[in-house]
């Protein structure tokens, strides 16, 4: 007889376990606050209000993973410069203001905290715009003008690429010798002082160390990183070490989880390499197909699923750089800012927006409360947005 209520026992506790998961989950605001559908869609030309079977997002998914706000990053490469980056974020916002008129009763454009909780209660899908990289306002502060007009809720100052008033992480780790400046220029600090006078939240997810500096010193308002993952768990550039996580917390800002293999694992980036010499020919194929190296990047892991799998980080590894951060800096401060259909791999699991609940999961495991994982799911970026937006 016991041998027989024991598999029932721990059917039944499994069974409420994904229950409490299920509920904590879909009682939060889910806000993901970076997803790079928009740019990937001016390629492919896929309807991301109907299911796909290629990409990390659409709007049936989303529903399925309980996102209920997301922050669309409008991007384009350091290909696009002055006379072509600023049309270019004219055209992503463009296909997400047409995304919203094919499926009114299924997303809406918020631009306040007040607007997110209301079209939350909706059961829509509330859309925002983030727009990274600091080239698509062309050094012109009326851009800025335009963009918040347009919805832009955050503007990450640099991408890869720096600007000529802000330097990047690559450029300053990579190219530090040869840059005319590193940090803001006067005209830099013009460009802060107008998106805290606007609003607009300051995003310091690529920009160089300096930058960094440069701007936590004169911001007055709470700033985030859209998608950034712990320098001490993965030394690469594009991490935030410790000292920049504890200064986002004291200025009152958050720090948004990037889900991306290469900022989780030290050890992916030498596997992948590896993997990507071996398929050159078939990756150079790809990009002659979509005229796009991170897209390529992205079909060549999907062509060669089993092996691409292989050198995926555990999620484990993505939740102990979410409570790495909440140890040091406190639940207050952290988020999720996945950075789907913007990189080629992530750890295993997490797939598309469906697998959000596998975070929750995680937390709960790790016995952090309730309350915390609100804040983390969602809670922390209203705060942000009601300190900088005012409403």
């Amino acid at each position: 007889m016991k041998k027989i209520l024991l598999p029932l026992f721990l059917i039944s506790a499994l069974s409420a376990s994904a229950q409490n998961v299920e509920q904590v989950h879909q009682r939060a605001i889910l806000i993901d606050t970076h997803n790079d559908a928009l740019s990937n869609q001016l390629i492919t030309k896929v309807d991301l209000g109907k299911l796909q079977t290629t990409g990390n997002f659409d709007l049936p998914r989303a529903k399925q993973g309980g996102l209920d706000v997301q922050v669309f990053s409008v991007w384009c490469g350091d290909q696009y410069g002055n006379g072509t980056a600023y049309n270019f974020a004219n055209r992503e916002i463009d296909s997400l203001y047409a995304l919203i008129k094919r499926y009114p009763q299924k997303i809406q454009l918020v631009r306040t905290a007040a607007d997110l909780q209301k079209t939350v209660k909706q059961n829509k899908l509330a859309a925002m715009i983030g727009v990274e990289g600091g080239h698509m306002i062309e050094d012109r502060l009326d851009y800025i003008d335009s963009l918040h007009k347009r919805g832009m809720a955050y503007l990450t100052l640099t991408w890869n690429n720096s600007t000529s008033w802000a330097t990047s992480a690559r450029d300053e780790v990579l190219h530090g010798d040869t840059l005319k400046h590193k940090g803001l220029t006067e005209f830099g600090k013009q460009v802060v002082k107008k998106l805290n006078n606007l609003g607009v939240i300051i995003d310091l997810s690529h920009p160089g160390e300096q930058t960094f500096n440069d701007v936590m010193a004169i911001t007055t308002k709470p700033v985030i990183a859209s998608h950034s993952c712990v320098y001490t768990l993965d030394p690469h550039r594009r991490n935030l070490k410790d000292y920049q996580l504890k200064a986002i917390a004291k200025n009152g800002g958050v720090v948004f989880l990037n889900f991306y293999s290469g900022f989780v694992d030290s050890a992916y980036n030498d596997r992948h390499e590896a993997y990507l010499v071996k398929h050159k020919a078939e990756l150079d194929s790809l990009i002659k197909i979509y005229n796009d190296y991170d897209l390529a990047s992205i079909r060549l892991n999907v062509i060669n699923k089993t092996e691409a799998d292989q050198f995926r980080p555990p999620l484990r590894m993505l939740i102990k750089h979410l409570d790495y951060m909440v140890k040091l800096i406190g639940a207050d401060h952290v988020g999720i800012g996945s950075d789907f259909d913007g990189a080629e791999s992530y750890p295993l699991g997490l797939d598309s927006v469906t697998d959000y609940p596998k975070i929750t999961a995680e937390l709960l495991k790790l016995n952090y409360s309730e309350k915390d994982i609100d804040k983390i799911l969602g809670g922390n970026f209203i705060r942000v947005l009601k300190a900088n937006v005012g409403k």
